[in-house]
């Protein structure tokens, strides 16, 4: 490997290293409450470094959230390409978001609680991810109208209640006092959806 390619590799695995510094941080200490040095020192870097890669903490919470979802959505839509009926690829969005966000317990508290408080900015600023998410669910409801799977009905409605029934099985998983498993409520969530969007 040519000296430029690592030094490539290298910053992209520090950058990397920041930003699971910055989940587990903000995870613990709140995003207000966290100071950049507490992330700096979890990563394993000096101070100034985080300067080097961002342009200050509220950057840091918007690149995180913004790659991490990007992860996150890809999982989705490759589980989506090998799904064939409607049944699977609802199945495939409720397991992966489960298991994803069970998973990565520190990036779920900072998605569900963390940004939730955020200023305008940053939630303006997180918007991307989201609505490429909501497209996927509503892609998956309006091909499952059309091949007669799911009975006509108004799409973004759908969208809603099924991506809002999964963000608060999350937060309440979260907030949860006893620790349980947020995969085992993947069957019920998927008998609901199959009612709800009256599944063929």
């Amino acid at each position: 490997m040519a000296a430029k390619e690592e030094k490539i590799v290298a910053r992209e695995e520090k950058y990397q290293q920041i930003l699971d510094a910055a989940i587990e941080a903000f995870a613990v200490s709140g995003y207000y409450q966290c100071q950049v040095s507490k992330i700096a020192r979890l990563a394993g870097v000096a101070d100034g470094t985080i300067y080097l890669y961002f342009k200050s903490k509220q950057d840091i919470l918007i690149k995180l959230f913004q790659e991490r979802m990007g992860d996150f959505i890809n999982d989705i839509r490759t589980q989506l390409n090998d799904s064939q009926s409607t049944r699977e690829r609802l199945r495939a969005i409720i397991w992966t978001h489960f298991s994803y966000m069970e998973h990565n317990r520190s990036l779920a508290i900072v998605t569900q609680v963390e940004l939730r408080q955020s200023d305008p900015d940053i939630r303006s600023a997180i918007t991307g991810p989201l609505k490429e998410y909501f497209k996927l669910i509503e892609g998956v409801v309006t091909t499952g109208i059309e091949c007669g799977e799911v009975a006509p009905l108004d799409v973004k409605a759908a969208r809603q209640l099924i991506f809002g029934a999964l963000d608060e099985a999350v937060s309440d998983w979260v907030m949860a006092r006893t620790p349980r498993s947020l995969s085992n409520s993947a069957k019920p969530m998927l008998f609901l959806f199959e009612g709800a969007l009256r599944l063929k």
